[in-house]
């Protein structure tokens, strides 16, 4: 048993992490957050009032005594609150963090994710003449829960549209499909995270998890199958995006409570989504399963078993 320290533990991922390690109950939990969670304090979890993540004073003296730090800090755009986490955990002694991932590849060149690789790049030079914290950067893909938009498929995870609406019939398709994406449902996320806390080896630097792998025209197919009828696609062009063009009728809808407000709305959606999925071309959205060869007991939910269980 181990004492982890799940950071933003009451958000929509932490929350879904917490819930699992703490069902599992092999270890020892607590969530720093900057507001009480009466719920989780309600259940026998340990929540301690985080005043400010950038005092390290009072975050090295809240890690007194803990193994592992888990980072679900959602907004940190100076990276100074990421940072000085990290510089606490080492002042206290943690063993093993995870920075705040839970996503596709490093270095996407999606602007959005530019801060994951900052931070990944100062854990590098921390660790570089010698290893003062082990860290491994979770990253399952993308959630397949995702796919199931606007159906709730979680207890807490937040979801939007991405390039796919299976209930509106609605895709979109760049060139002829082959793109390969990973897709892990949160609930296996969760499971693998908190095997991982158990792992006797040294954890990965990255750590790919993939509940399911499939090719863009592939799942387009496959939902068509299940929806009974054709979709409509909206076929997009490299060389389009590469220009920042977004040439589709159709504009999924970001309504994600943790996206900015600079991000919302069809013309904002217009312009993000040309290097979002530009970091698919180049590979960022195709994981290798890293963590599932370390823990090949765990059988994870594919695609095609997630989709027909919730459609």
């Amino acid at each position: 048993m181990v004492h982890v320290v799940i950071v933003g533990g009451g958000g929509n991922v932490g929350r879904e992490i917490v819930n699992e390690v703490v069902r599992q109950g092999e270890h020892q939990v607590t969530v720093f957050s900057r507001k009480t969670i009466p719920e989780l304090t309600d259940a026998g979890v340990k929540v301690v009032t985080i005043k400010s993540y950038e005092d390290q004073d009072e975050l090295t003296a809240a890690l007194s005594g803990v193994h592992t730090v888990l980072s679900f800090i959602s907004w940190d755009p100076t990276l100074v609150a990421q940072k000085t986490l990290i510089q606490a955990s080492i002042a206290a002694g943690v063993k093993r963090f995870a920075p705040t991932e839970w996503g596709i590849r490093s270095k996407s060149g999606f602007p959005g994710y530019a801060s994951k690789d900052q931070i990944h790049e100062y854990l590098q030079e921390l660790n570089a003449e010698k290893t003062v914290l082990e860290y491994c950067l979770f990253q399952p893909g993308t959630f397949t829960n995702y796919l199931a938009y606007p159906l709730q498929t979680a207890d807490h995870l937040y979801i939007s549209c991405t390039y796919l609406d299976v209930v509106k019939k609605q895709a979109l398709i760049i060139e002829d499909g082959e793109i390969w994406h990973t897709y892990t449902t949160i609930q296996d996320t969760a499971k693998v995270v908190a095997k991982a806390l158990s792992y006797p080896g040294k954890w990965p630097e990255t750590g790919g998890i993939v509940g399911g792998r499939i090719k863009e025209k592939d799942l387009i197919k496959l939902a068509e199958e299940i929806r009974g009828e054709p979709f409509e696609r909206h076929v997009l062009k490299i060389a389009d995006l590469e220009k920042g063009e977004f040439n589709s009728s159709w504009i999924p809808v970001n309504d994600h409570p943790n996206m900015p407000a600079e991000m919302k709305g069809p013309d904002l959606v217009k312009i993000y989504m040309p290097p979002f999925l530009l970091a698919g071309v180049g590979g960022a959205v195709d994981l290798p399963p890293v963590w599932n060869s370390l823990l090949p007991d765990l059988e994870l939910e594919d695609v095609e078993t997630f989709l027909r269980r919730v459609m």
